[in-house]
This record gives C-alpha cells, sequence and structure tokens, in this order.
C-alpha cells in the first residue's frame, strides 16, 4: 500500500514517540504521575511524546494549529487545517504495565476530519485511514462487517480508572 505524504508525515511522528513510549513503558515503575482530575492520570510518559509529536508535525506541516491532550490549543497560521492528538491514549493501561494503549493522530482539514491514525508501538499496530482512501491495520486493508444483527458482533470499549480504591 502506497501512502500519501501527509499520512507519512503522521506515520513517521507516530514512530518517533512510540519508540520513546516503548523506553519509558519499560520503566513504568519510575515514571512520575500526578492527576488532572479522579481517575484521570498524566504522566512524564505523556509530556515526552505529545512534545515529540508536536515538533515533528510542526516541522513538517508549519503553521497548522493543535488541539492536544496535555498542552490544549496552540492556533498556528493557518485556520484551515489542525492537528488533533492524544499522545498516550490509554494512561491507566500503561501506568499498570498492560500494553494496550496508543498515540492518536488525526488531520482536520476546514473542520472536516481528512485523516488519522492509532499506533500501538509495544504490540506494533498501525491502524491509518484517509478520507476515500480507505484504512488499513499495518498496510493491510480493513474492511466494514456485512453483520446486520447485533447479536452477531462483538463490541469492545474501556473504563477508565476511576480513582477509587
Amino acid at each position: 500500500m502506497a501512502r500519501s505524504a501527509l499520512m507519512n508525515v503522521m506515520v513517521q511522528a507516530a514512530f518517533k514517540a512510540g519508540k520513546a513510549l516503548v523506553r519509558d513503558f519499560g520503566e513504568v515503575e519510575n515514571l512520575q504521575v500526578s492527576r488532572k482530575g479522579p481517575g484521570d492520570f498524566v504522566s512524564q510518559a505523556d509530556k515526552k511524546a505529545e512534545t515529540i509529536l508536536h515538533t515533528e508535525l510542526a516541522r513538517a506541516r508549519p503553521g497548522y494549529s493543535f488541539l492536544m491532550e496535555e498542552s490544549g490549543t496552540i492556533e498556528g497560521d493557518d485556520p484551515q487545517h489542525r492537528w488533533i492528538i492524544d499522545p498516550l491514549d490509554g494512561t491507566t493501561n500503561f501506568l499498570h504495565g498492560i500494553p494496550v494503549f496508543g498515540i492518536s493522530i488525526a488531520l482536520e482539514r476546514q473542520g472536516q476530519l481528512v485523516a488519522g491514525l492509532v499506533f500501538n508501538p509495544v504490540m506494533d499496530e498501525l491502524y491509518t485511514a484517509e478520507r476515500g482512501n480507505g484504512a488499513f491495520v499495518n498496510d493491510r486493508r480493513l474492511r466494514v462487517s456485512g453483520r446486520k444483527d447485533l447479536s452477531d458482533c462483538v463490541i469492545g470499549t474501556g473504563v477508565p480508572h476511576i480513582g477509587r480504591g
């Protein structure tokens, strides 16, 4: 599968941030952790990954705005484009040594999402999608299920840690 230049930018940024997360995942017991709110943890790993993503994406596409989980909104010169970033989606799993977490990046153009990816660096799973070009996992095309009855489907969800004893 040939990726667009835009998707290549996103993938390379995710891979770079992913390397940092994998290093930190191996040292999870030593990370400093704080709370944003009940059950809402933030770690040094979140912040480091977000900084890497911001630096890489801003270098590749100067002027684009950012909406980031940790740093909030950073306005750019280009009002038509905005990166939406969660540098560590699944912080609770990460902090408990569970390798089910990922980096999420989306690009919004004129208020419409046009591209996105989720990368789990520990499991080396890369999900990508671009408007009009389909969705892929590790370069293998994903298909929409033909199942019509909900009882024939599998649904997964997560419930964040609520910080109760």
